[in-house]
């Protein structure tokens, strides 16, 4: 069996940053209501450039960092759930504009873990000798399914993405990985419904449906009781302990659910990576985003141990455990 590694990370954000101050003239919020209960002080919105724009740049700049050519691509998934078209697929869409004519594409949608899912996705792909460099894109212009009068989800989320290069690797260096998912609370977080609608019938629902619906509260129970388990479950499976781990990085959805995961596993803020200030919620395009700024600033050396945990619609969430 063949080795994989996360080789590097890159990201791309819109360059419009509106402020909670900035929201503040659009629905009735403030500063103070926002960043009390989520930690978020702005977010990026995006002007004109939709998913697969951002995922486009984001993916050119991991070229660009890397050296590789286009053609050395064999594979590319994005994780997102705010495809600009249900077809073609927003990978497809980014592997024509980089000139990847090699790849194989697809999305894969599993909401706010969507990250942690691809990179176990391209693991296997290398792992089964099918691909050398594989392409991982989490990405989401999230403004688009928000209802901007509904002050309790527009002020959470924000647009941008991140993305990472998972190549050929003679040592083991993706460790372990929990995956889960729990449809039976699919409710609990959900957007961009479609109807049944044609000659033969015409379904009756909410016009909202489309829109960002999230339940807060189970949202937070369900991440604080099952993030700790899922990071324990994966330092657990090769022995690991959380003190060897240089840094946990959540998905960015909230720093009371962090706080209070922290808490749970009984270690300090300081094990946790937290960007969220500056991005909000940004669904699958969090995890890598925040692994980029985490590269950029130098805080990732060689042989680190890094858990990321993701958890959100679905239900899903998951954790993985790899050494830079």
């Amino acid at each position: 069996m063949y080795n994989s590694k996360i080789a590097a990370f890159e990201k791309y954000v819109p360059d419009n940053i509106v402020t909670n101050d900035d929201l503040s003239k659009v629905v009735d919020t403030s500063d103070e209501w926002i960043s009390t209960r989520t930690g978020i002080k702005q977010r990026r919105i995006s002007k004109c450039e939709n998913t697969a724009e951002l995922c486009f740049n984001s993916a050119k700049r991991l070229l660009d960092k890397t050296g590789l050519s286009p053609l050395d691509i064999d594979m590319i998934i994005t994780a997102t759930i705010t495809s600009d078209y249900m077809t073609p697929s927003v990978a497809c869409i980014v592997q024509g504009r980089l000139g990847a004519e090699n790849a194989v594409c697809f999305d894969l949608s599993a909401a706010c873990s969507g990250f942690v899912y691809a990179l176990s996705t391209a693991d296997k792909f290398i792992k089964s000798g099918a691909c050398r460099n594989v392409i991982v894109i989490g990405g989401e212009t999230l403004s688009k399914i928000l209802d901007w009068n509904d002050r309790a989800t527009c002020v959470l989320f924000g647009d941008g993405a991140g993305s990472a290069l998972v190549t050929l690797s003679d040592e083991k260096m993706i460790l372990a990985e929990d995956l889960h998912s729990d449809g039976v609370k699919f409710e609990s977080l959900s957007a961009g419904y479609v109807p049944v609608k044609n000659p033969f019938y015409n379904e009756k629902f909410d016009e909202n449906s489309f829109y960002m619906q999230m339940n807060g509260r189970e949202i937070f129970n369900f991440a604080v009781k099952k993030v700790p388990e899922s990071i324990l479950a994966v330092s657990g499976k090769v022995n690991v302990s959380l003190s060897e781990v240089k840094y946990i990085v959540p998905h960015q959805a909230n720093s009371r659910i962090v706080e209070s995961i922290a808490k749970k596993l009984k270690i300090s803020m300081d094990k946790f990576y937290l960007n969220l200030d500056k991005f909000g919620n940004t669904s699958a395009a969090s995890i890598p985003i925040a692994l980029c700024e985490m590269e950029e600033k130098g805080l990732i050396k060689k042989d680190d141990k890094i858990i990321i945990t993701g958890f959100g619609g679905g239900l899903t969430w998951g954790s993985m455990l790899f050494k830079m």
